[in-house]
């Protein structure tokens, strides 16, 4: 059996009793990094033997753990925080477990996509998630741009070392549509900063952030808050 464990984003305390169950039962923990994940599971006081889990040796690694898998080994994967396969290994491996006929579930748990879009407000009925925007400007413009006429609520990661440039960008695209940077969540320091891009541009520009970042845009779709709205 397959278990695709969705381990904390930040506060340890997030995980639940299935996914501790899951991987105490493992016969062996696919890691995303070994290093990260061995201090995890030392809090919980989890011994297991673990093999890492990347992007760089994915490829090799499923169709070794696949043959595990077929002969009945209990193998569950995780990654460095959040939900396997959401921006992070697991997809690769459970496409190979429906191929070959493997059981498998996945656990519900921690998701810094769906912590970060209902934090920031906007509306949460239907979204659109694309990932970490491009690094490349021309990538990053085009994904913004495509963004800005969608009328659901679009949700992107974003490194801290980026976070500026592409600020710079939004503010002639969403002029004065509102956006949401969220950082650090569940974490000591979590903040939820809402206003424009041109607002949100001057308060990073002035306090370079730090951490992990969700970037939510909210969608043309979007009803503003009143008063009269809240009563």
């Amino acid at each position: 059996m397959l278990t695709l464990v969705p381990t904390p984003i930040g506060n340890l305390g997030d995980i639940t009793l299935r996914a501790l169950e899951a991987l105490k039962n493992a016969d062996v923990i696919a890691c995303e990094d070994t290093r990260h994940s061995l201090n995890l599971l030392r809090h919980f006081s989890i011994e297991k033997p673990l093999v890492s889990y990347h992007e760089h040796n994915e490829a090799r690694r499923t169709a070794e753990l696949i043959e595990q898998l077929a002969a009945g080994k209990n193998v569950a994967i995780i990654t460095d925080a959040g939900m396997p396969g959401i921006s992070d290994p697991g997809h690769r491996l459970l496409r190979a477990c429906q191929q070959r006929g493997v059981p498998y579930t996945v656990l519900p748990g921690a998701s810094a996509v769906l912590t970060g879009l209902i934090g920031s407000g906007f509306e949460a009925g239907a979204f659109f998630y694309g990932g970490f925007l491009p690094v490349k400007s021309g990538g990053r413009e085009r994904d913004l741009r495509i963004a800005a006429e969608r009328a659901e609520t679009s949700v992107f990661f974003e490194s801290p070392h980026r976070l500026v440039k592409t600020l710079t960008a939004a503010v002639p695209i969403f002029a004065e549509r509102q956006i949401c940077v969220a950082r650090e969540l569940t974490k000591t320091f979590e903040e939820y900063r809402r206003g424009t891009a041109a607002e949100l541009l001057a308060h990073f520009t002035e306090r370079p952030p730090k951490g992990e970042i969700v970037l939510i845009f909210s969608g043309t779709d979007e009803r503003p808050v009143t008063a009269a709205a809240l009563k």
